[in-house]
């Protein structure tokens, strides 16, 4: 492996990285030989951090680059630019970015791997970038894995994608300005909001990606999110409804029903769920569904409707509604997905469903 790094040492590979990748967004962009020399640069950084078949990775080599790259800005600018590298060596940030987020000297006191460390407290503007990573086909699959990947361990990255409402170019919230407790309500401008569009408006896989990363999102840290949600519902469920439930896209659509029900039933969202099914508009939305043309989107649509009836304290909005159909309902909920006769779940579910609407009594006035 020494042929890689006969021009420079193996450890000083971050600040003409840094500097290359500068220039890519320079006019003209550069040329091509300096494009080649980025391309190497990055596959050595990957090399180094991973090791190969043959040798193992040198942990001394490793921390000296990691402290390279935090101390020169790096991470920043990889996730500001992956989207200009070619097709290689965006797969090849993908594993820096990978091992990097999760290496820990052995001297280290620290829980937490130093480069995450340094992200959250002092540079949550990287964890932004990935975000925005979706916002070109390039570079939304690479910063989608690695997105993933730290939010299966870290509450603060979600925290910060939440909750930060920077714009391009600005700085970033870090999670020592995050009060939990006492947070504004969201504008909708912050990066968590441009998910609903990348969903909706992307390529078939970005937006597939973008949904992945969503509902990471919204189901890994579940305190966190159930306070999220009941400080920012009325933004949250008028976007969630309007521009993800109603999707002309058939897999956006079921995905985004199927998700709404895991919400709603979740006992950490108790508070969020009682919310919703006093909703008359959320119910006409929900009843809507079960008369789609497309049977999953039904069937996930039932175990959204199901909520608002099974629910003992229903609003005086929904029973109206509730009463209003009875006479459809009772006429439509029998022969309802009839051909899921080996569904024993769903089955009981509709008769109990049933029952329940026949027993409702006079609506209130």
């Amino acid at each position: 492996m020494a042929f890689l790094f006969r021009n420079k040492s193996k450890t000083d590979l971050a600040k003409p990285a840094k500097d290359l990748l500068s220039r890519l967004w320079q006019s003209p962009p550069p040329p091509q030989k300096a494009e080649g020399e980025l391309v190497k640069l990055l596959s050595q950084m990957k090399l180094l951090l991973q090791g190969t078949q043959e040798t193992d990775s040198s942990p001394e080599q490793v921390a000296h680059l990691v402290n390279s790259m935090i101390q020169e800005d790096l991470l920043y600018l990889l996730a500001h630019s992956i989207h200009l590298l070619p097709f290689e060596s965006r797969k090849d940030c993908q594993s820096i970015f990978s091992y990097v987020f999760r290496f820990k000297p052995a001297s280290s006191l620290s829980p937490d791997p130093p480069a995450m460390s340094y992200i959250i407290h002092q540079r949550p503007e990287v964890i932004v970038e990935l975000c925005r990573g979706y916002a070109r086909k390039e570079s939304a699959m690479p910063c989608g894995v690695v997105l993933r990947e730290m939010l299966k361990q870290y509450e603060e990255v979600a925290a910060i994608i939440l909750y930060d409402e920077s714009h391009e170019n600005e700085r970033a919230t870090s999670v020592d300005e995050i009060d939990l407790r006492d947070s504004p309500v969201q504008s909708g401008h912050g990066v968590f909001w441009n998910f609903f569009s990348w969903i909706e408006n992307g390529a078939f896989e970005v937006s597939t990606d973008a949904f992945t990363t969503f509902r990471e999102l919204l189901t890994r840290h579940k305190q966190l999110l159930a306070l999220y949600l009941e400080r920012n519902f009325d933004l949250f469920f008028q976007q969630y409804n309007t521009v993800l439930v109603q999707s002309s896209s058939y897999v956006t659509k079921r995905q985004s029903i199927k998700l709404l029900g895991e919400l709603l039933l979740d006992r950490a969202n108790y508070n969020v769920m009682t919310q919703y099914v006093e909703s008359g508009d959320h119910l006409k939305t929900c009843m809507t569904l079960l008369k789609d043309d497309r049977k999953m989107v039904q069937y996930e649509g039932f175990h959204v409707f199901k909520v608002f009836v099974a629910n003992p304290h229903k609003s005086p909005p929904v029973q109206r509604i509730l009463l209003n159909n009875r006479d459809r309902l009772l006429r439509f909920l029998p022969s309802f997905l009839e051909d899921r006769t080996e569904d024993e779940q769903f089955m009981d579910e509709k008769s109990f469903l049933i029952r329940q609407i026949e027993g409702m009594g006079p609506a209130p006035s």
